[in-house]
């Protein structure tokens, strides 16, 4: 089913004239709630992630290439980074590095909703867009990834960081997935992380809402380490309710890069990121 889906979504990517070489460059703005020098301060109580990792500026290694002509927004919150489709409605991707401190914490979602994100302009996702189109508000950051900080929780619900997902693979195999990494961030003492939306251009595009907020028809995750040595892993789901456990969805990351045509953790030594991307063995994780 797996190899199905990957070469379903291949022959898609193929046939987007919007999704060129690796290499290509989005236009893109950008937008930080958060001064830069604000942002590498460690907030009261949490440690300060490290500034490299390995030879790489850490920051840096959250800023993933989109194709050419790919609408682009980049938003910088104190939990993660998103480069937002104005066009979609819907992020392209969001990273964020999750350590083992960051991933445990004493603040709870219950007292959060979601909130229309007024750093992108009009029309863009709003909470009624979502009522009754039969999706959740699917996190793309996780809110289990920022309980380690009360304003990061609070931005994990503004929809620039939402799709719309189906409520089965929200609520079961992607959660799987979710807690999964937060298991290697413990395990490793941290991993960066990247996901988002994908969309079959062989398909009639389906969207939701008066502001007409795109429904994906999967969804990647890639996610990178480098210790005790570099390694990356891929994966990718359907949006609909059927049982898809996480190990059966590896994939490399390269095949994730030609699926989307984004240029995943381009500030690797070439060496190292044509190894790592290349691997999709789960054993070692």
């Amino acid at each position: 089913m797996r190899r199905i889906l990957v070469a379903a979504f291949l022959t898609a990517a193929v046939l987007c004239s919007c999704r060129q070489q690796k290499a290509g460059e989005g236009q893109m703005s950008t937008f930080s709630r958060v001064p830069p020098t604000a942002q590498a301060q460690p907030t009261s109580g949490q440690e300060q992630q490290r500034d490299k990792v390995g030879d790489v500026d850490a920051v840096d290694l959250l800023k993933q290439r989109v194709g050419r002509g790919t609408s682009e927004i980049l938003l910088t919150r104190k939990g993660y980074v998103t480069s937002y489709n104005k066009q979609t409605r819907t992020p392209n991707w969001v990273a964020w590095t999750l350590t083992k401190e960051h991933s445990y914490g004493r603040n709870l979602r219950e007292n959060e909703r979601f909130e229309e994100d007024t750093d992108v302009p009009e029309p863009r996702a709003t909470y009624q867009d979502f009522y009754n189109s039969r999706y959740d508000r699917g996190h793309m950051c996780p809110a289990g990834d920022n309980k380690w900080d009360a304003e990061a929780m609070t931005e994990s619900f503004l929809l620039t960081n939402i799709c719309p997902q189906n409520h089965g693979l929200n609520k079961e195999d992607w959660n799987d997935l979710e807690i999964q990494c937060r298991t290697w961030a413990r395990r490793f003492g941290e991993v960066t992380i990247v996901c988002g939306p994908l969309f079959d251009e062989a398909q009639q595009p389906r969207t939701i809402g008066r502001n007409r907020v795109r429904v994906p028809t999967g969804f990647f995750k890639v996610v990178y380490r480098d210790q005790p040595e570099p390694r990356a892993i891929g994966f990718v789901f359907e949006n609909n309710g059927s049982r898809q456990p996480w190990r059966e969805q590896v994939v490399s990351v390269d095949e994730v890069e030609r699926l989307t045509g984004f240029n995943f953790f381009h500030q690797l030594p070439n060496d190292v990121e044509d190894s790592v991307e290349a691997d999709e063995r789960l054993k070692g994780w």
